[in-house]
């Protein structure tokens, strides 16, 4: 790790980070170096260890063995100096909800150490960026989840952090509000804030700068959404025809197939890139007189997914 700690080029940097409870490793030898002034995504399904590694990179959780460095600070040795240079937003709302929103904002405010001067400016900018003016004297528990996530990224943000954990925080809104607040997370990452978001969305995934994939504990995969996508070792073809389950239950006795799943009338295969003609190799495999359909199709991170926890899957 560097020395210069104002210089750094990342602000997280993980050695065998590891976390056990009794027999079970939550998080396993886990190494990350995320980049300063970036959009960073753990990408896994509930139980990975996703919330596990960020209570450890906080400062919340200590690890079982590994080296940590947050911001140039040694974790969980420096916890406390890192604690006021970053903000934190769980999955679950975590404010008072009988406090009124530019109460709790007031609250973090004065939690984070800001003046009273400084704390009301900073307050009446956040009501007019997270669009909550409307709602400034309504009482928190009242609000719809899509205000709530607003409320908790504005007084996640209220100190104006270097680093933003957050935690699954779309899981709850519909759509259009967590295209919205990706909007807000762009805007955050546009002023230098390096953001690191765990998700089980893939849509979601796909719009981090950087992802790492993790499988119960362990990192499977990590690097920039398109380079998984162009360099998972498949080709993505999707089948229509009628019998789609008895095709998929055939098309898998085959070894080049790497996984086969239903998509209302589509049968989306995995072929094996070093097939060099995949669609034609499975026209061989159609039952006779089947009139399917094939079409190569563009890679997503649902593939990428899939071909990195295979092993662990079976």
């Amino acid at each position: 790790m560097t020395e210069d700690k104002n210089n750094k080029p990342y602000a997280i940097e993980t050695h065998a980070m590891s976390k056990r409870f009794g027999s079970l490793i939550a998080v396993n030898e886990l190494n990350l170096n995320i980049e300063r002034g970036t959009i960073y995504g753990f990408l896994g399904p509930n139980g990975c260890g996703k919330s596990t590694a960020i209570r450890m990179l906080t400062g919340l959780l200590a690890p079982s063995d590994g080296d940590i460095n947050v911001l140039g600070l040694d974790i969980p040795k420096e916890a406390e100096a890192l604690r006021k240079r970053i903000g934190y937003m769980t999955q679950k709302f975590s404010l008072y909800e009988d406090l009124s929103v530019t109460e709790n904002l007031h609250f973090m405010a004065a939690i984070y150490g800001l003046r009273k001067p400084t704390a009301r400016q900073r307050v009446d900018v956040l009501l007019q960026e997270y669009d909550l003016e409307a709602q400034a004297k309504q009482r928190a528990g009242s609000m719809s989840g899509g205000q709530k996530q607003r409320l908790a990224l504005a007084a996640a943000t209220v100190h104006q952090p270097e680093l933003l954990f957050l935690d699954e925080p779309t899981s709850a809104v519909d759509p259009e509000n967590r295209r919205a607040f990706w909007e807000k997370l762009f805007d955050l990452c546009e002023a230098k804030t390096t953001i690191l978001v765990s998700t089980h969305y893939m849509d979601e995934a796909e719009r981090c700068h950087q992802l790492a994939i993790l499988e119960r504990g362990k990192l499977k995969t990590a690097g920039k959404p398109e380079y998984l996508m162009e360099n998972m070792g498949v080709t993505p073809i999707e089948i229509e025809c009628p019998n789609l389950r008895t095709l998929k239950t055939r098309l898998l006795a085959n070894p080049e197939i790497k996984s086969a799943a239903q998509l209302g009338l589509r049968l989306r295969v995995l072929v094996d890139q070093r097939i060099s003609n995949p669609e034609q190799w499975l026209e061989q495999l159609m039952p006779a007189n089947s009139h399917a359909t094939l079409k190569t199709v563009r890679p997503n991170l649902e593939d990428v997914f899939v071909m990195a926890t295979r092993g662990e899957k079976r």
